[in-house]
């Protein structure tokens, strides 16, 4: 059996089997908790804006009309939310610093091209940690969940060479953070535009 498409699955819950959204909610929970995470300071906070997103993308259904993939549509909102939270709150965004993240690694005592997948997706994480906030959601939406560039520039209303140029540096004070934790050979996040 195949999986169902997203568009699929939001005709269905238009044409009022509701139960399906709970499909969509468990696609990209994890997704749009991570992009969220990258703004927002607090697990609790992050998560209940995660929910307050599940929420306004289900009564807003109606207005996706497929002209981008749903999780684009799905991840301007979660954008939008956060950014919305964060000036309604006021919150400064937390990063983990070096001697946190160098604890971390003395503790692996590993380097990246070394460790099982679980270690280097925690590695990474914790180096994205360390991006400003508008740096590491550009790098989540692009490597980790996906996202084109021109589907990155819908989602945080930013032209597409804007998202380049910002995508480019955000790379490049990632590489840095690798390196200077990892040493010159490791390798993290290698994707095309």
């Amino acid at each position: 059996m195949h999986e169902l498409q997203d568009t699929d699955i939001v005709q269905s819950v238009l044409l009022g089997d509701k139960t399906r959204y709970a499909i969509l909610v468990e696609r990209y929970q994890s997704f749009v908790f991570t992009i969220i995470g990258r703004l927002i300071p607090t697990r609790e906070e992050a998560e209940d804006v995660a929910q307050e997103v599940f929420v306004k993308a289900y009564l807003s259904l109606a207005g996706f009309k497929g002209n981008s993939k749903f999780s684009t549509w799905l991840y301007t909102i979660a954008h939008t939310t956060a950014i919305s939270h964060l000036r309604k709150n006021r919150i400064e965004p937390l990063f983990v610093d070096d001697e946190k993240l160098s604890d971390y690694l003395d503790n692996k005592q590993h380097t990246v091209n070394n460790t099982n997948t679980q270690d280097q997706r925690t590695a990474i994480n914790n180096a994205i940690k360390q991006l400003a906030a508008d740096d590491a959601e550009i790098i989540t939406l692009f490597y980790l969940a996906g996202q084109s560039t021109e589907e990155i520039a819908a989602i945080t209303n930013l032209e597409i060479n804007n998202i380049k140029v910002k995508l480019h540096r955000a790379r490049q004070k990632l590489k840095d953070i690798v390196e200077r934790t990892y040493g010159k050979e490791a390798q993290l996040l290698y994707r095309e535009q």
